[in-house]
């Protein structure tokens, strides 16, 4: 695990002792020119094969990103990870994906995690590797196929601000403020049913995240969540074999629960992610996604110090589809970016997703 810190000692800045004067002094020397490091020194497509509903499994999971909305600006399901392909599961067998997920963002609000705020001109960085097994039984449960699927998350994230606080408006615990972390974040542990009819494929699925990852009081940067929270998505796909139209929704809500060494608790969240693709033959589909995210429960508890705190965001963007073969075995990709807008009480940035999966024990290729 690796952490760093960089903050200005209080000292530079006088009797500058209270936030508002330390920032206006802040504005001051970068308004003259001048560096804080200056100021220191001077002091496949569906119906045939299981491949392209691979597609669908490149994200059943979630991880924490910079400036989220809720806690620590952060909402567990990873918005993005169900677009292409989203209401499809494959047939019986046991499947792995490696989905790598980068984010880029900026904003100048302030947002707790952790018990401290991050406050100013916030710039925020991560790149998730996410190492994903998913186990579909065989038989049928209430009609459909049921699955069970496990993610490790490893995380490295890096956040700048203009000042660590321990309260709104306090004293500064530190400014010029930059961290960067990279530990294990919380496992998920999710179950899917999923159904076939036609030109239609659905599924329900759970997810729910178990708070064991690295976690530290008064760092912004903690990879899990400290704390548990349950996501139920609904996701409807329909794919023409002929045409090649796919249209693809999945809509869902998550359940938070307070994480008590801070007093906080994150309101109930609703998301919906979308995908219109064109596939092109049986290993190739372009076309566009996005999601839209808003809390609809305010934050409460005597940690959630900046109020309700609800947060909103939209995102579209160009998603790519490919399935290759390394000597007889299919390996699905995707190549996924989405800009975001429209957003409340978040960082607004910019996502990319490349993700691989692959077959490691699949059952005789089942009708639908």
């Amino acid at each position: 695990m690796l952490l760093l810190t960089k903050a200005i000692p209080l000292w530079l800045f006088g009797a500058a002792h209270d936030y508002g004067a330390a920032k206006r002094r802040i504005a001051d020397f970068r308004g003259s020119g001048k560096s804080m490091k200056d100021i220191r020194g001077k002091s496949a497509f569906v119906s045939r094969s299981w491949v392209c509903g691979c597609t669908a499994l490149s994200l059943l999971l979630a991880c924490s990103v910079p400036a989220r909305a809720a806690e620590g600006a952060l909402g567990f399901y990873l918005l993005g990870s169900k677009t292409t392909m989203g209401g499809y599961l494959p047939g019986p067998g046991i499947y792995g994906s490696l989905s790598n997920y980068g984010y880029s963002g900026s904003a100048n609000i302030d947002y707790e995690n952790a018990g401290v705020i991050v406050s100013g001109d916030i710039k925020a960085k991560a790149y998730l590797p996410l190492p994903t097994m998913l186990w579909v039984i065989n038989g049928k449960v209430a009609g459909g196929n049921l699955a069970f699927s496990v993610t490790t998350p490893i995380g490295y994230k890096t956040v700048s601000a203009d000042a660590l606080l321990n309260k709104p408006r306090g004293a500064p615990l530190a400014l010029d403020y930059n961290r960067d972390n990279t530990a294990f974040g919380d496992p998920v542990f999710g179950a899917t049913l999923g159904w076939h009819s036609g030109k239609l494929h659905y599924s329900l699925a759970t997810l729910v995240n178990v708070p064991v990852g690295q976690w530290q009081l008064g760092n912004p940067v903690s990879i899990g969540f400290h704390r548990l929270a349950v996501d139920e998505t609904g996701a409807l796909t329909y794919l023409d074999p002929k045409s090649g139209l796919e249209l693809s929704g999945a809509a869902g809500i998550t359940f938070n629960v307070k994480n008590h060494d801070t007093d906080y608790k994150t309101g109930t969240e609703v998301h919906f992610e979308w995908a219109a693709m064109k596939h092109l033959s049986h290993t190739a589909s372009i076309g566009l996604h996005g999601y839209a995210y808003k809390q609809i429960g305010a934050d409460s508890g005597s940690g959630a110090l900046l109020g309700p705190f609800k947060g909103r965001v939209f995102a579209v963007g160009p998603a790519l589809d490919y399935t290759f073969k390394i000597g007889k075995t299919p390996v699905v990709t995707n190549l996924r970016y989405l800009h975001e807008f429209g957003v409340e009480n978040r960082l607004k940035g910019d996502v990319g997703f490349l993700n691989f999966v692959v077959p490691i024990s699949v059952a005789a290729a089942q009708t639908h």
